[in-house]
């Protein structure tokens, strides 16, 4: 959100002078989204901006004049968001995040870290319109690998603990945690959960690592965040979303906690390291 408000600084807004921010948070929780995009609409927002696939679905329900900037990792003409990347038509635009398509490459890294792990567990969120995707794509890649993938699913906090006792009796070797607003909403719990299991992790983004977590891969929330807010300035100015091409955010970055791994007793191989962006000690 930092990123988020210097680029609409940027812009000559500025929160509290003479730009106002409503914020919603959902917390993970998909059925609070309708009434929330509903709330904003009839508060006249000048943009709804949208974090993830199904709060843009539920702007875009909510209404069809409001602009509305997403924040999505899945394919945005395939989820009915705009008719295509160049020409979004419609009132929405947005960022299009690598998420899902970096499940392989996720496995793989893990694989490489811990190459012990004949069975790695994928956590996912059942409600997400990314499940069923990512989970082919997963299962294709443990099989390339010669691993074991077991499923399991979490949409609730109490499904989180049921997933790492179910971890726990299948013996599971690492753990892959998908890309999903639940997920990073309760970085600190899945990391503690891991961490008092000694099963090392890997996520999507960052934020994940610096509460603790092993490693991440993925996209930079906070230039995804920045782009977004660049298009909401431009909307705010006057700009169409329509006339707005989604944006690709490309900035991938891996980053490793030495820290973690110590604790977890493994040795990052030198090429892993060499590969990181960052390293948290």
């Amino acid at each position: 959100m930092a990123a988020f408000r210097q680029s609409l600084n940027g812009a000559g807004y500025v929160e509290g002078r003479n730009v106002a921010i409503e914020y919603r948070w959902a917390q993970g929780q998909y059925d609070r989204l309708s009434p929330m995009a509903a709330d904003l609409v009839e508060r006249h927002v000048a943009v709804i901006v949208a974090w993830g696939p199904a709060a843009a679905r539920a702007a875009k329900a909510a209404s069809a004049t409001i602009p509305i900037v997403f924040s999505v990792g899945d394919d945005p003409v395939a989820i009915g968001l705009v008719a295509s990347l160049n020409r979004p038509g419609g009132n929405a635009t947005g960022i299009s995040l690598l998420t899902g398509t970096l499940v392989a490459k996720r496995l793989e890294l893990l694989s490489q870290v811990v190459p012990t792990a004949t069975a790695i567990a994928f956590l996912v969120n059942p409600k997400s319109p990314s499940a069923a995707p990512d989970i082919e794509e997963a299962q294709a890649a443990a099989q390339a690998l010669g691993r074991k993938l077991n499923v399991l699913k979490a949409s609730a906090e109490h499904d989180v603990e049921v997933a790492f006792s179910t971890m726990h009796e299948q013996r599971v070797g690492a753990l892959l945690v998908g890309a999903d607003p639940f997920f990073t909403e309760r970085r600190r719990l899945l990391v503690g959960l891991a961490a008092r299991d000694a099963i090392p992790a890997i996520y999507d983004f960052r934020e994940s690592v610096n509460a603790g977590g092993l490693m991440s891969y993925g996209t930079s929330l906070a230039d995804a965040y920045r782009l977004a807010g660049i298009y909401t300035a431009k909307i705010l100015k006057g700009a169409k979303p329509s006339e707005l091409p989604v944006q690709q955010a490309v900035k991938v970055e891996m980053v490793i906690n030495l820290k973690t791994a110590k604790a977890l007793g493994i040795t990052i191989p030198r090429p892993i390291l060499l590969q990181a962006d960052d390293v948290v000690e």
